[in-house]
């Protein structure tokens, strides 16, 4: 074959692969150029992080396109499970669709919706009975398991500036352990109070923090507990599931699945159990706070379980989002009920007990005064009780349990569960945290620096979800 046949050849072989394209193949372009066509036609500006945008492709993208830039965006987006915000002055964020977040308005709407079911206390307290059963059902807890000897073992008593700390491992389950540090004041014999210290996240990165900054060992979550105990508060500060000494029995990527929200509700309910044992802690005044994902939590345990008086939940209430990690969201507990629920109206089921709500002004919890905090004053007006729900909004504020947020908790645990706020303040009579001891991480740890578990102990999920269900 010569030259001038090979080149005919090449040419009539590449042109019947053009034309023998089918509709998918000749429609289908990457996304960026897709958001580059749409920038240039309707004369906007497009934000988007290119990462996001890399390696997507859309079907029929020009078929999509109508005169309103809007539904242009709307449609094409959807296709790749993405969303648009109107940023004003014709400029539009591009983002990932986030299953756990909806726009505020979303969330006031919702609320509106929920506060009509119920207008008056006996609707509301049936509301109630129907939440909670279906929340531990989603959870995958109803049956609750059968309760099982905690057998709690204690490493030495660390004697600190008007507290005590000794780090305590309970068996939650046969072969499944939870670490933590329980805080005792070092004067009086009781009965105290006492409060739950769950932990948050705060990084996304786990594996480039600092070790010591990690879950409880974080210095604001030892401050915290040593404050509440110098006080005069008995404390336990405890590990998220998959973190901490929880990776001795699992990964650390088991954190981001649906079996560590039920374990660390279930985790909490254990903490009560083992709190309202001790016969130095009076059962009838018991609180819990965290932040974040710990404020998750929080306000979880105080919805489903009675024996909590006293919550905190801080930087987590919202009727619109609700918990980036699968560890708060991964199962379905959000769509409980034809009406659907959210964290505002779970944070609510703890009505008419106390709750102070902390919000800031730099994430999710930005609307609280507007509209959340509206919401459950009304849901504990039912009661009576407006006054006993209430809000620190620190509108120049992020997401974290700083000090300013911890000053607030510690005047209204000081008031709501009788502790001794003058036992922490200087002698000017400001509350102050200097006479903490914030230790590492190797002092804090249940198992010591080798991790050496109980021979009993289980390994891996399948392991500990066959421990669950056979209790169930």
């Amino acid at each position: 074959m010569n030259f001038k046949l090979l080149v005919l050849f090449c040419f009539l072989f590449l042109s019947g692969r053009t034309f023998c394209q089918v509709p998918d193949e000749v429609y289908k372009q990457p996304l960026k150029d897709v958001l580059n066509d749409i920038a240039e036609k309707y004369k906007v500006k497009l934000v988007y992080d290119d990462k996001n945008v890399k390696n997507v492709f859309v079907l029929y993208p020009s078929w999509r396109y109508r005169t309103d830039v809007k539904e242009t965006l709307q449609n094409v987006l959807s296709t790749v499970d993405m969303v648009f915000s109107d940023n004003g002055n014709h400029e539009y964020t591009i983002a990932k669709f986030e299953y756990y977040r909806k726009p505020f308005e979303e969330g006031k709407k919702h609320l509106d919706r929920l506060l009509a079911a119920y207008p008056n206390l006996s609707d509301w307290e049936a509301r109630k009975v129907e939440l909670r059963k279906e929340i531990l059902q989603a959870m995958e807890l109803s049956p609750l398991p059968k309760k099982t000897p905690l057998n709690p073992s204690y490493t030495p008593k660390r004697v600190m500036d008007g507290y005590t700390v000794e780090n305590v491992a309970l068996e939650t389950l046969p072969g499944v352990y939870l670490c933590g540090s329980l805080y005792k004041p070092l004067k009086g014999k009781g009965p105290f109070p006492a409060v739950l210290c769950p932990h948050g996240h705060f990084y996304n990165n786990v594996d480039k923090m600092i070790l010591d900054e990690r879950g409880r060992y974080r210095p604001d979550q030892q401050y915290r507990c040593a404050m509440l105990a110098r006080m005069g508060a008995v404390v336990f500060s405890y590990d998220m599931f998959a973190w901490g000494e929880s990776m001795l029995q699992v990964d650390k990527n088991e954190h981001r699945t649906g079996l560590a929200l039920t374990m660390q509700t279930l985790n909490s309910m254990r903490v009560l159990d083992f709190l309202t044992s001790l016969p130095y802690v009076d059962s009838k005044r018991i609180g819990v706070t965290a932040a974040s994902g710990g404020g998750t939590q929080t306000l979880l345990i105080a919805a489903l379980d009675d024996r909590i008086a006293v919550s905190v939940p801080v930087v987590m209430v919202a009727s619109h989002f609700f918990g980036g990690c699968p560890c708060e969201s991964g199962l379905p507990i959000h769509s409980c009920t034809a009406l659907g629920t959210n964290n505002a109206e779970i944070a609510a089921m703890a009505s008419p007990r106390p709750q102070l709500v902390i919000s800031d002004g730099s994430d999710w919890t930005q609307t609280v005064p507007t509209i959340e905090f509206p919401y459950m004053q009304k849901v504990y007006g039912l009661y009576g009780k407006a006054e006993n729900v209430e809000n620190v909004h620190l509108a120049q504020e992020g997401h974290d349990y700083g000090i300013s947020k911890r000053m607030a908790m510690y005047e209204f645990m000081a008031r709501k569960l009788g502790l001794n706020l003058n036992a922490v303040k200087d002698k000017n009579g400001k509350i102050d945290e200097s006479r903490c001891t914030i230790e590492k991480h190797e002092a804090m740890l249940a198992f010591g620096k080798e991790g050496k578990l109980p021979a009993d102990a289980v390994k891996g999920p399948e392991a500990i979800k066959k421990a669950l269900k056979s209790l169930q």
